[in-house]
């Protein structure tokens, strides 16, 4: 487990909903330094808040935020993408532009900080995935949180020995611009961020943040068509 007491936090895509509230939520939780990272970063208002300069799809940039920010012990890789909803009426091209971002992206900034993880004492990171990690109901995007969740679990395995923690944290529709759009009943995005900052200081290896992930999560040792009773429609 890691305490945000005094710790210094790396938030990835800090500029949107779930970002802000991580960023200011540290800071509450007594962290010493926030870098609240975007690819345009923007001023922040109190001086424990870093803007650094980070895009996650472009190695050059990774490298650089790891040579500027080697205090850091806790990573949250929050930095994602939308689109490529259906497989099939997008391009492969549209489907590996989200699979750069939200996988990818996040598996480079783990790497490029997880030696200062190790040097600072082992520390903790976060990837931020989704309920839709379990269900296939939007193409490309739930496949690279399926991908991600993968990649966690991977990682959580082999950053053990380094004393590092990785949480993977789910949660359903949050009230962020990420899914603005949608005309679903949505999380507020304060409850989720607290969920997850709870189960850093815990130990914690996986975060369930709301009704929906917990739902899905527990459905996946059922029959397929509990999940997906569309199925039976075309049986």
């Amino acid at each position: 487990m890691t305490q945000l007491d005094g710790a210094v936090v790396l938030v990835t895509g800090a500029n949107g909903g779930l970002g802000t509230e991580f960023v200011s939520q540290a800071i509450a939780r007594g962290a010493s330094k926030v870098y609240a990272s975007a690819r345009n970063p923007r001023a922040w208002s109190d001086d424990r808040i870093v803007p650094l300069t980070l895009d996650v799809t472009d190695p050059g940039s990774v490298e650089a935020a790891a040579a500027d920010a080697l205090d850091v012990s806790i990573l949250v890789n929050n930095a994602g993408v939308g689109g490529a909803q259906s497989l099939m009426s997008t391009t492969v091209v549209e489907v590996e532009d989200v699979f750069a971002t939200n996988v990818f992206g996040a598996l480079r900034v783990a790497k490029a900080f997880a030696p200062t993880l190790a040097r600072n004492g082992g520390g903790s990171i976060v990837d931020v995935a989704s309920a839709l990690s379990w269900l296939a109901v939007s193409g490309g995007y739930s496949a690279s949180k399926a991908a991600l969740w993968s990649i966690t679990n991977s990682l959580r395995l082999e950053l053990a020995p380094q004393g590092t923690q990785v949480v993977g944290a789910h949660l359903g529709f949050t009230d962020t611009p990420l899914v603005a759009g949608l005309d679903v009943e949505k999380n507020d995005p304060a409850d989720v961020v607290a969920a997850i900052w709870d189960a850093v200081g815990t130990g914690q290896h996986e975060v369930l943040a709301d009704s929906a992930s917990r739902t899905i999560r527990a459905a996946l040792s059922g029959p397929l068509t509990d999940l997906y009773p569309q199925l039976g429609e075309h049986a």
